[in-house]
């Protein structure tokens, strides 16, 4: 236990002092993203699926779609909920079993995220109002942990969306019956991208590694929508940002958003 605490604090001033030259573990710099690429239908028999890989981090996503019961106070909107898991494979330190709150929070995130967006018009998802509606279920597995999953598994969820169909279904007797061999896009009305930050020292840098989070003060995640509007914001860490941080963090997250935001649009 002694020697990791010594070790972490190690790796933690080596950090600090490539950050001083304005530099990285990796070679980048504080405001780089790692490479993204974004592969969708990677899962056959799924509405729609993708895989993201960001760096190191690999998240593989999967949505299905069907009917189902509306909320008590939501009968006049469709269903959306995010799930996540960490594969063992992915990470020495997971675990089956019930989800950690580590996990909870990504998919609370990356839900969010898209709710707060409105990235969906969930009203267009309605069959028979209060009674019957479509859900759309959005399930993320982590297939390799290098950091900076909330930004991963979020891109993976919009690319999944974005790349699905959704099947039609018409009401016979009060009830929903699928029309075989039909389908539409999904009722999309913007692209939600998040990107978040890590604050080391005094030090702000975008997309953090594993190594970079497990030395971070703070951690900040901004999700925007393409009118360039923020929409939801998350924190983490130990500590806190100042008000010129927060600012700055604004800043970057709308730079960087357009950027990816532009290659989530190749998949409509």
């Amino acid at each position: 236990m002694a020697n990791s605490v010594i070790l972490a604090q190690l790796k933690r001033e080596q950090i600090l002092e490539l950050l001083k030259e304005g530099k990285r573990l990796d070679g980048r710099g504080l405001e780089d993203q790692r490479p993204l690429s974004i592969d969708v239908g990677v899962i056959p028999k799924a509405n729609g699926s993708a895989r993201v890989r960001l760096g190191d981090t690999e998240i593989v996503t999967g949505v299905k779609i069907q009917p189902d019961k509306p909320f008590p106070d939501l009968g006049d909107k469709g269903i959306l909920i995010c799930t996540a898991e960490i594969l063992p494979l992915a990470d020495p330190n997971a675990e089956p079993g019930p989800p950690s709150e580590e996990v909870i929070e990504l998919a609370r995130v990356v839900d969010r995220g898209i709710r707060e967006t409105e990235m969906l018009d969930l009203h267009q998802l309605v069959l028979i109002e209060n009674k019957s509606v479509i859900g759309i279920f959005i399930d993320s597995s982590v297939t390799d942990a290098n950091g900076n999953l909330f930004d991963a598994c979020s891109y993976a969820s919009v690319a999944a969306l974005l790349s699905c169909t959704v099947p039609k279904y018409e009401i016979q007797n009060e009830a929903p019956v699928l029309v075989e061999g039909v389908t539409s896009k999904p009722p999309v009305k913007t692209i939600p991208v998040s990107v978040t930050m890590a604050r080391i020292g005094d030090h702000i840098i975008i997309d953090p590694s594993s190594d970079e989070e497990a030395c971070m003060d703070a951690r900040l995640t901004i999700t925007t929508n393409t009118e360039g509007n923020i929409c939801a914001i998350q924190k983490g860490g130990i500590d806190g940002f100042t008000l010129e941080q927060v600012i700055r963090c604004s800043e970057i997250a709308l730079s960087v958003g357009t950027k990816i935001r532009k290659q989530l649009e190749k998949l409509m």
